[in-house]
């Protein structure tokens, strides 16, 4: 029934940027816990950004000065703001969401996370 949709991505060069965007439907949830992963062939899946309900925010340390995640309650969105894209930025990028009874549940890019979307390709070229 939940239903989480990735769009924004797609092909840059070097040095680029990109803002990914998640859309929501299906819940709703007294408070929540959204993340942002990726997976790049041959590697593991990793965490790359959280946000809870409250706005309380982690980054993977690797990124933090070029990502930025943020997200409208409101309209059940989560965005990916992604600036002098690298290389090895390229992967496929997931959101995912967490009902949670109160975003102090939340545990950043550790939280447990129910519900995925189908991911958006992002490709860096050198």
């Amino acid at each position: 029934q939940v239903r989480l949709v990735e769009s924004g991505g797609g092909s840059v060069q070097a040095g680029g940027s990109l803002r990914l965007s998640c859309s929501g439907s299906g819940y709703t949830y007294i408070a929540h816990c959204w993340c942002w992963f990726r997976q790049a062939p041959g590697k593991e899946r990793e965490g790359v950004a959280s946000i809870d309900s409250d706005g309380k925010i982690a980054y993977e340390y690797a990124i933090k000065d070029r990502f930025t995640i943020s997200q409208d309650n409101a309209k059940n969105t989560l965005y990916l703001q992604i600036d002098n894209a690298k290389p090895e930025d390229t992967a496929m990028y997931y959101c995912a969401i967490e009902p949670v009874p109160a975003a102090r549940y939340c545990k950043g890019l550790s939280s447990g996370f129910r519900h995925w979307g189908q991911g958006t390709q992002v490709t860096v070229s050198s």
